[in-house]
Parts: C-alpha cells; sequence; structure tokens
C-alpha cells in the first residue's frame, strides 16, 4: 500500500493511502452524502469527470455485482473513502469492490478525512482536485497539475455518456403510455421503473432530430440525468422547444429538468456545492 494525496485547487492537501488503481486522476471534488448505495454512485454517469467524496466512513461492505449498476461501466473519475471494508458480506456479492476499481482503473484514496473533506467543500465550494496514489511529485508540483485541470463550468460531456443508437425498454404488462427519453446520461433504473408502471420507453441518443422524436409517436418526452454544463446544450435545448411548441407533454430531472428550464427562458447557475445522494431533506 502506497502513500496517496488527495490535492485540491485552493492548495489543500489531505493524506492517505492507495485504494484500488494506482496513478493519477483530476476532476471536480464533490461530495455523496448516502449510507448506503455506492454501487449505483460509481456507475452513475452524472458523475463523469467527477472525483466524489463518500461521507459515510465505511465503504465496500457488500462488494458488487452485475444487477445494481446504472450502466455499464463505473463513471466517476475517482474514489474517496475514510474506512473501506475488508471484508466482502453479501449473498449478492460478486466482486470485492476495491477489485473492481482495479478492474477499470478507477483510483482511490483511503485513510482521509472525508468529514473534513465534505466541510471544506460545503464552506468553499466545489472545486477541481487530483488524487496522486505512487506519484514522485512534490506538494507544489501537485497543485500545479491541479491547476490545470479542466474545470465543469462550461464542460460538454453529453457525448462522452449518451447512446450511439436507440434501444428501447419494453413495458412489463400492459401497455399504458409510450415515452421518448432523451439520453442525457440516463441512469438504467429510471426506464426500468416507467417500464414497471406499463410505459414503453423509448431511449434515444442526445442529438435526436425532432423527426426522429417524432416517428416514435410518444404520449411524453422525457429528458434525463447527466453530467456537465446545460449552458453548453445548445442544440438539446432548440431540440426541447421544438416539443414544446408541438405541445408533446414533457419532463425531466436533474441536467434534463436545467435544460428544459432553459429551453422555457430561464438561465442556469453552478450551486457552490451539488445536492448528491439519497437521504435529501425537502420541504412539503
Amino acid at each position: 500500500m502506497s502513500a496517496a494525496f488527495l490535492v485540491l485547487d485552493d492548495g489543500r492537501i489531505f493524506e492517505g493511502s492507495s485504494w484500488g488503481a494506482t496513478g493519477k486522476s483530476f476532476g471536480e471534488a464533490v461530495f455523496q452524502t448516502g449510507m448506503t448505495g455506492y454501487q449505483e454512485t460509481l456507475t452513475d454517469p452524472s458523475y463523469h469527470k467527477q472525483i466524489v467524496v463518500m461521507t459515510a466512513p465505511h465503504i465496500g461492505n457488500t462488494g458488487v455485482n452485475s444487477l445494481d449498476n446504472e450502466s455499464s461501466k463505473i463513471w466517476v473519475a475517482g474514489f474517496v473513502v475514510r474506512n473501506p471494508s475488508t471484508l466482502t458480506s453479501n449473498w449478492r456479492s460478486e466482486q470485492d469492490l476495491e477489485q473492481e476499481l482495479i478492474n477499470q482503473n478507477i483510483i482511490g484514496i483511503q485513510g482521509v478525512d472525508t468529514r473534513a473533506i465534505t466541510r471544506h467543500l460545503r464552506d468553499r465550494g466545489a472545486m477541481r482536485v487530483g488524487i496522486f496514489s505512487n506519484q514522485e511529485l512534490s506538494r507544489e508540483e501537485m497543485v500545479v497539475e491541479v491547476r490545470k485541470a479542466t474545470p465543469m463550468t462550461g464542460a460538454f460531456l453529453t457525448p462522452d455518456v449518451s447512446t450511439p443508437a436507440p434501444y428501447v425498454i419494453e413495458a412489463v404488462g400492459p401497455k399504458k403510455f409510450t415515452v421518448a427519453a432523451l439520453d442525457l446520461g440516463i441512469k438504467a433504473a429510471t426506464p426500468r421503473m416507467l417500464a414497471a408502471r406499463g410505459v414503453e420507453v423509448h431511449v434515444v441518443p442526445y442529438n435526436s432530430t425532432f423527426e426522429q422524436i417524432q416517428a416514435i409517436h410518444p404520449d411524453g418526452v422525457f429528458l434525463s440525468n447527466g453530467p456537465g454544463d446545460p449552458a453548453t446544450m445548445t442544440d438539446v435545448i432548440e431540440l426541447v422547444r421544438q416539443i414544446l411548441l408541438a405541445e408533446i407533454p414533457i419532463f425531466g430531472i436533474c441536467f434534463g429538468h436545467q435544460i428544459l428550464g432553459r429551453a422555457l427562458g430561464f438561465q442556469t447557475y453552478k450551486l457552490q456545492f451539488g445536492h448528491r445522494g439519497i437521504n435529501q431533506p425537502v420541504i412539503d
């Protein structure tokens, strides 16, 4: 186990140990407050180009399996944990988490104070970060490399995560509706849950034309989650305006919801830190 460093672009450095693959990786530092669901987080395309800090201290207890993935691969740019489990114990487990990170060349760091990192990001805002594992670099050199990394503002990442070709998730039981889902980085659970409620879901690439969507004869259009800056999505915003003018029902979540807002004439801005997790409080 070699030394590893988590280096923030404001110059703060946290020292830990290597975990997963070794090397160096850069991204936007974000924190995730869920106590469970690390596999779903890792495979969620919305985390593309982000280094995820888990606030729950014990990660990896249940290993990984082939059923809980939200996509075909791990998307995070790096993974930060306090105390990874040395024991995998779950009847559905097929693989040790660290081994899966190694298999997919995901660089991680363990043994850092993840709650201190979270408080720092809460107070200072999301920022660029690098993980340096088994690297012969000075602290000053690591900070310089982090500050050269591409920021998330202005990032056009949808082509990396969208499906290259349309596919259909059949409705379970009698079909009630047909929905065209614009894939901006869609999670597998979304069309699966719609299908379980009698919706036939046509998942289409982000660069689909209005005519291609119209040819599906959808009862509604769904705009998915995804990574990046919604201000870069000029063509998709124009597509959404065409859908609105055609009076086709439309709904969206996460990234898709922001794009819908921009299509309606609103502006979006980046929060100081995002709300990521499964335990977010809401006001009724």
